[in-house]
């Protein structure tokens, strides 16, 4: 019960930043001008002052991984850090199938979402720029709704698209 608490409030979460995010654009994010990222770092304690706690952590673990790999030939540099701070995260019960909604009871969607935001932060703390993306997959990413590792590889996929969108959405020089 507590479980699904805790992802009502990721979601709602997710959902009134989402409206903030729509406004901003990649053009926030300032380019590099050839330099390299000192490093990449996700920020998710939002999740954990709600609750979050293991699923928080499992996230920030694979978005580090996906964000290392993706940015890779623009890491290790003397450059600002890529932070991404993590405001919102929800993976919606998921119990297979789905609907279309032609049913006439409504539909809906069963979608994971990840709400976060690019900060480009230099040596001394300043935020030098600022990317809101709000990501969103279907809860099926998982695989089988019955198998005890769904959840997790829900997890990881949605770092990992994630972070695809967020290299394609950045300066790259």
């Amino acid at each position: 019960m507590a479980r699904r608490r805790i992802a009502g409030l990721l979601a709602l979460s997710a959902f009134a930043a989402s409206a903030l995010a729509v406004a901003a654009r990649a053009d926030d994010f300032p380019s590099l001008r050839g330099e390299r990222f000192a490093d990449v770092r996700v920020d998710v304690r939002p999740l954990l002052a709600l609750g979050a706690g293991a699923q928080a952590e499992a996230l920030r673990a694979d978005l580090t991984a996906a964000l290392r790999s993706r940015f890779a030939g623009r890491l290790g540099g003397r450059g600002p850090s890529l932070v991404v701070l993590v405001r919102g995260f929800s993976l919606r019960p998921y119990a297979g199938g789905g609907t279309n909604g032609r049913s006439g009871f409504g539909g809906g969607s069963q979608n994971d979402y990840l709400d976060g935001e690019a900060l480009l932060v230099a040596r001394d703390g300043a935020v030098l720029g600022r990317h809101p993306q709000l990501t969103a997959t279907p809860s099926s990413f998982g695989g089988a709704w019955y198998d005890p590792q769904s959840e997790r590889r829900r997890v990881t996929a949605i770092a990992d698209i994630y972070a695809d969108w967020l290299v394609r959405n950045l300066p790259a020089d």
